[in-house]
């Protein structure tokens, strides 16, 4: 086989169909859009148009509060962390921070920050840079005789 003699596979490569050419194509006058009507425009669309009358999706009640500013954490459970050490993927006597645990392959994207869960068992000691973790992973990882850093600004009472 060489470069000139490649092909595609018979029926791979469908033309496509010229619309509007002439009763002999058929695909003439119409173009396969039916008679007349907003619907057989160009341009049109009308998902969700109701003729006029107030669209189902408008009358529905809008729900909750999407807030655009909030941080998007990238989230790991201690499970992660145990099997990541085990399959000698992270090394247990650094620092394991955000781009160590994408080297490893156990978060694909450190996003805004990482956030540490305490879902899991540690059995060595760690040493975690992170942006937040909670208390029930901060209090495993401690008992287990390593330590955890958190970079999230510790929140102040405002009146």
């Amino acid at each position: 086989m060489k470069l000139n003699e490649l092909r595609d596979n018979e029926g791979a490569h469908k033309k496509r169909m010229r619309v509007g050419r002439g009763p002999g194509s058929g695909k003439g006058k119409t173009s396969g859009r039916g008679v007349k009507g907003q619907k057989s425009r160009t341009g049109v669309s009308l998902l969700g148009f109701e003729g006029g009358q107030m669209p189902l999706h408008m009358r529905m009640p809008k729900r909750g509060f999407n807030n655009p500013g909030a941080l998007k954490l990238a989230e790991v459970n201690l499970w992660r962390l145990a099997k990541a050490i085990e399959g000698k993927k992270l090394d247990a006597k650094k620092v394991i921070d955000a781009d160590a645990l994408i080297a490893a392959g156990v978060i694909r994207r450190a996003k805004d920050g990482v956030r540490l869960l305490g879902h899991g068992e540690i059995k060595g000691k760690l040493n975690l840079k992170v942006w937040s973790a909670s208390a029930s992973a901060v209090k495993a990882i401690e008992a287990a005789g390593g330590s955890v850093e958190q970079a999230r600004p510790a929140k102040t009472e405002e009146a």
